[in-house]
């Protein structure tokens, strides 16, 4: 990503301050500061309307006081087709963003920091344009209410066969913008204490299209925080501070309202629209508590207030007041031998569910939700770390157990529900991180992974997640050139336990599609080269052997059950569905 300075992660339940809505952990893009005048122009092009253009100037002015950083970036990706049956597996994507960051220095004492960014987003996937659909347009005028009959949808009856219905039968477009601002000021009081003030404010846009259920949505937050750092004393570090956050989402689908006045009891369409408000108190204690033991605890109280606006839902569904303890433990052996243990609590409120399984739901038939509570998670996790010379290795536990953990359901009429599970859902991660620095140019890495899902966590998933995976990396400088080779392989699954069960042919029993989900492999290639001190080139490939699910003669299409009633779905998934890019590009750099 262009202008990214680093990506922080931080893993467990109520992982951050700040954040103490993560029930698992917290991924933090940091943006890149500029610490001298500089700018790069990056493009690149290939195959399968592969397409990236990335931009990145900076300033650095009075004496370093001023730090400018300006940031554009536009991908684009075609359709892939795989079986050649008229129906994408991979949609087209085309995201085109711009930041601007702005800090400075005012005086010797205080910081002022201003970030703007604008996104713009639009996937289709379904009908392939150009063979079952001229275009976007095209295909979203076409929409006339009128189903096929399931039995004229494919070719011979076989979703592996030729797709004969209409393109918007199949149609999942999705057209988003978002625009942030957000600024912070530190200052420093003395030696011992400084504060920041931050805030923020985030608005979302979406109007979409899911084979025949429209969807539009406006969501605005806004954010705050004081937070106050203070020097006990040479052992003792404190911060402490307070935080409020808003949202506000507001959706409308003119197929859901139609639900409501067709005057059948059983498809009835709620509105996923939702006031939240969530006010906090936090304080942590980083106690260093000789050179080789450092303890880190905090503590969360946040008062969270949850309203579903649709008529239908009065009163607030959730009011509650949660405590987040956290403590994060490091303790160093020796000069190579670290271990790292951290505990603690964290919460989610489970209120909108387009966010992730907008394209697995029926919402032409209705939509309800029956959600009451918060998800409340507690973790542990364990690493010890290894670093001498060139190698250095990482083991690592970790353990989250889920409660009130939300998911997809549907009624008795087969209209979609958010509801939350009864029980607790836990899962056990094992992983083992090694690199080994050959020389100054030559690095290779290898990572092990292992996820253990009890069946309450496996029930929560539409789509079968990784179970095993090993990834294994080169990075080879030498003279002019750069190669870097990554291959991840994953391994198998059986689909049952996660309760997927679909037919390859409409009615016929005997096609009842495989549930072992094969092991499988990919490869990605880069190669750069310099030219002069300021151009580069370079060549690649992601999934270079062009292995996908699809190609693999199986299908995400499926008939859900042997009565023609039940219709067609494209969620039998579990591996890559987009095939091999090959690619070429330039880099400036001055």
């Amino acid at each position: 990503m262009t202008g990214v300075e680093r990506i922080e992660i931080a893993r467990g339940a109520g992982a951050s301050l700040t954040a103490p809505e993560a029930i698992g952990g917290v991924v933090n893009i940091v943006t890149k500061d500029a610490t001298e005048d500089g700018a790069s122009l990056d493009f690149s092009g290939g195959e399968q309307g592969y397409m990236e253009l990335g931009a990145l100037g900076t300033i650095n002015a009075n004496d370093g006081a001023t730090r400018i950083t300006l940031i554009g970036q536009h991908d684009e990706r075609d359709q892939f087709d795989a079986d050649g049956n008229g129906m994408s597996e991979n949609p087209f994507l085309e995201s085109t963003s711009l930041t601007a960051r702005w800090s400075q220095d005012l005086g010797a004492s205080s910081n002022l920091v201003m970030r703007a960014n604008h996104v713009s987003q639009e996937s289709f996937g379904g009908p392939v344009i150009g063979d079952t659909t001229p275009s976007i347009e095209a295909t979203l005028a076409g929409f006339d209410g009128v189903d096929t009959d399931p039995a004229d949808l494919f070719a011979d009856d076989d979703v592996r066969g030729r797709w004969l219905g209409k393109p918007w039968e199949t149609t999942e477009w999705v057209e988003t913008t978002r625009n942030e601002v957000a600024a912070s000021w530190l200052r420093e009081v003395s030696a011992d204490w400084n504060y920041e003030l931050a805030t923020s404010f985030a608005q979302h846009k979406q109007n979409s299209f899911y084979e025949g259920f429209d969807y539009r949505a406006k969501d605005e937050m806004w954010f705050g925080n004081v937070r106050f750092n203070y020097a006990l004393n040479e052992s003792h570090l404190l911060t402490f501070g307070t935080d409020h956050r808003t949202e506000m989402l507001d959706s409308t689908s003119n197929s859901g309202e139609a639900s409501n006045l067709d005057n059948d009891p059983l498809t009835i369409y709620v509105s996923d629209g939702f006031d939240y408000n969530v006010s906090g108190l936090y304080v942590q204690d980083t106690w260093t508590v000789g050179d080789k033991l450092e303890v880190m605890a905090a503590v969360r109280f946040d008062k969270v207030l949850a309203d579903f606006t649709d008529p239908s839902k009065p009163g607030e569904e959730i009011d509650e007041s949660v405590v987040s303890p956290r403590l994060n433990v490091r303790y160093f052996h020796s000069d190579v031998w670290v271990s790292r243990i951290s505990a603690g609590r964290g919460y989610r409120a489970p209120l909108s569910f387009f966010e992730s399984d907008h394209g697995l739901l029926d919402g032409g038939v209705g939509f309800e939700i029956d959600v009451h509570e918060l998800e409340r998670s507690s973790s542990v996790s364990y690493a010890l770390s290894h670093e001498r010379g060139p190698l250095t290795s990482t083991l690592s536990f970790a353990w989250t157990e889920v409660a009130n953990l939300a998911q997809l359901d549907e009624t008795a009429a087969g209209v979609p529900v958010m509801t939350q599970l009864a029980d607790k859902a836990s899962v056990t991660a094992v992983d083992l991180a090694l690199s080994y620095r050959f020389n100054e140019h030559t690095l290779a890495s290898f990572v092990i992974e292992r996820f253990e899902y009890d069946d309450v966590f496996r029930s929560s998933y539409a789509i079968a997640p990784l179970e095993g995976q090993l990834s294994a990396s080169l990075d080879w400088g030498f003279g002019d050139w750069d190669v870097y080779v990554a291959l991840d392989w994953v391994a198998s699954r059986n689909l049952r336990d996660y309760g997927y069960i679909g037919y390859n042919r409409l009615g016929d029993a005997a096609s009842l599609k495989s549930t072992e989900a094969p092991s499988y492999y990919t490869v990605d290639f880069r190669a750069a080269r310099s030219i002069g001190g300021q151009w580069s080139a370079y060549v690649g490939a992601n999934n270079l052997f062009d292995y996908t699910q699809t190609g693999d003669e199986d299908t995400p299409l499926h008939w859900v059950s042997i009565d023609p009633a039940d219709g067609f779905d494209v969620a039998y998934i579990y591996g890559p569905l987009r095939g091999r890019e090959v690619y070429a590009g330039v880099k400036l750099e001055f």
